[in-house]
C-alpha cells in the first residue's frame, strides 16, 4: 500500500490528486502540504477534496507532510520544487513531478537526485493520450521528411507560462528525431516581414482563453497534403490518473530518473 502525500493539496490539482489516491485500491493518504498562508492550512484534506474526513491534515511543514509518507506527488505552482523534491529523496520517498516551466539547473538537480538513488518521474504532462502523442510525433518526424512543422497550444486564461510545458516537450521530441536544435529552430509566434519559412524552423503559437483544459496540435504540412496530431483534454482529471499511474510504477522501480513513457512501457 503506498503512502503518498499531496503538495499544494488544496489546489484545482491538488484536490483532484487527493481525490484519486483516496479512491485507488493500493493507496493511501499520507501527507498534504499547502504555503502557510493558504486558508485550508490545518484543515482535512480530503473533506477538502470533497470526500469524508481520513484524519490527514492540510500542513504547511514539509517534514509533517512527508512524516509517514514513501511517496510524494509535487503539481505546485511557484514552490521550491528541488527543495521539496531532495527532503523527499532523504527520506526515501518515491518522487512524481508534474510542475511545469522548471529552469534547466533545477532539472539538472532533479536528475542529480536519482543519480543518488532516488526514484523520480518527472513529465510535463501525465495525460495517458498526451504521452502517446509524444510517441506518436517522434515516427511521424521521421517519416514525414521535408514537411513544415507548426504547433498551436492551447490553455484557459489563468495559465502563467507559455508555450506550454506539453507544447515544449512535443518539440522537443521532434527535434531529437530530426537531430535539430531545438534553441536555433523555434520560432515563437511571427509578425511583420519575417521573409519564406526555412527548412529547418518549427513555429510555436500560443492560445490562452476561457477554461481551456489543454489543447496541443502538432501539424506537418507538405505539398498536396498535411498530416495532423492532435490532443483536447476536457478534464483536469486525466493528469491526476496518470500522476497516481506513475506512483504505482515507481513502486517496484528500481532508482533512477523516468517519464511517463517508461510508465507507459513507449520505450
Amino acid at each position: 500500500m503506498a503512502k503518498v502525500a499531496i503538495i499544494g493539496a488544496a489546489g484545482r490539482m491538488g484536490r483532484l490528486l487527493v481525490s484519486n489516491v483516496l479512491e485507488h485500491p493500493g493507496m493511501t493518504l499520507a501527507g498534504a502540504l499547502e504555503h502557510p498562508a493558504c486558508p485550508f492550512v490545518g484543515k482535512d484534506a480530503a473533506e477538502v477534496a470533497g470526500y469524508p474526513a481520513s484524519g490527514v491534515l492540510i500542513t504547511a511543514s514539509l517534514e509533517e507532510a512527508l512524516k509517514d509518507a514513501d511517496a510524494i506527488i509535487d503539481f505546485s505552482v511557484g514552490g521550491d520544487t528541488v527543495a521539496i523534491a531532495s527532503a523527499a529523496a532523504a527520506k526515501g520517498c518515491a518522487i512524481v513531478i508534474g510542475t511545469t516551466a522548471l529552469p534547466a539547473d533545477a532539472v539538472q538537480k532533479i536528475h542529480d537526485l536519482a543519480d543518488n538513488g532516488a526514484r523520480i518521474i518527472l513529465a510535463s504532462n501525465y495525460s495517458i493520450g498526451v504521452n502517446l502523442l509524444f510517441y506518436l510525433s517522434e515516427i511521424a518526424a521521421k517519416v514525414l521528411d521535408g514537411f513544415d512543422i507548426e504547433i498551436v497550444e492551447g490553455h484557459h486564461n489563468q495559465k502563467k507560462d507559455a508555450p506550454s510545458g506539453t507544447a515544449v516537450t512535443l518539440a522537443q521530441t521532434v527535434c531529437n528525431a530530426k537531430g535539430w536544435n531545438y534553441d536555433e529552430v523555434i520560432r515563437h509566434g511571427r509578425e511583420g516581414i519575417t521573409g519564406a519559412r526555412t527548412d529547418h524552423e518549427i513555429g510555436m503559437h500560443a492560445v490562452r482563453g476561457g477554461d481551456i483544459v489543454g489543447d496541443h496540435t502538432l501539424m506537418f504540412c507538405g505539398i498536396g497534403e498535411r498530416f495532423e496530431l492532435t490532443h483536447k483534454a476536457s478534464s483536469r482529471n486525466t493528469f491526476a490518473k496518470g500522476a497516481v499511474r506513475a506512483v504505482a510504477f515507481l513502486e517496484t522501480a528500481k532508482p533512477g530518473f523516468y517519464d511517463m513513457r517508461d510508465v507507459l512501457g513507449l520505450k
